[in-house]
């Protein structure tokens, strides 16, 4: 399987833009979702632990989920320093067996266009989340192809938030809710991006 990020793991977390929009991405995330020091959360796509690390401070253990090595290596060299318990994850959640987990929370920016079938990959993350836990993405909005200049196997330009809404709640959230996360702003263009949220009713 292709690594498309192979050549760009050393370099990842040296890009102003990014590390602003992850900034603001994370900000989103602790302002939308009730995080608590005995939670265990899964941050599927985690790369480099961008995400990881800024939420690290207010959980109690993180699955780090990625299907590049590379990106896990850079993760994994990070784990020891950050102040919660951190757990790598090396698997493809669209095409492996899914890991025999259930977590609090599932977290994820800027990964879901990088899913060939995103509704299917929601209906999986939805049966890793125990009773009352919740979901919340971050992505792009539909954009027209250009904010991306590298082949990082792209397979959407964003999203429309209504689709979001509906997949979400098809697949049985509950409490959905979509608001404005942040504005990248790269060399060649400024491109809005959003949170999803939503909750897994309790039993």
């Amino acid at each position: 399987m292709k690594d498309h990020f192979s050549i760009r793991a050393d370099g990842y977390d040296t890009t102003d833009y990014r590390l602003k929009y992850v900034d603001e991405m994370a900000a989103a995330i602790r302002q939308t979702a009730p995080l608590n020091p005995e939670m265990t959360l899964l941050d599927f796509g985690a790369g480099t632990g961008l995400l990881t690390e800024r939420l690290a401070p207010y959980v109690g253990k993180i699955i780090a989920v990625d299907i590049s090595p590379s990106m896990i290596t850079q993760l994994q060299e990070k784990a020891p320093d950050l102040p919660c318990r951190i757990e790598t994850l090396r698997r493809d959640l669209t095409q492996d067996p899914l890991p025999e987990l259930s977590v609090d929370g599932i977290v994820s920016t800027m990964t879901l266009h990088h899913i060939e079938a995103p509704r299917s990959l929601l209906h999986k993350l939805y049966t890793l989340l125990n009773p009352g836990g919740f979901i919340a993405l971050c992505d792009i909005d539909t954009e027209d192809g250009t904010f991306h200049t590298l082949d990082t196997g792209v397979h959407h330009y964003g999203f429309e938030r209504e689709h979001i809404k509906r997949w979400m709640e098809d697949t049985g959230y509950r409490d959905v809710k979509i608001s404005d996360a942040t504005i990248i702003v790269k060399p060649h263009g400024a491109y809005s991006a959003f949170i999803a949220y939503g909750v897994k009713p309790r039993l």
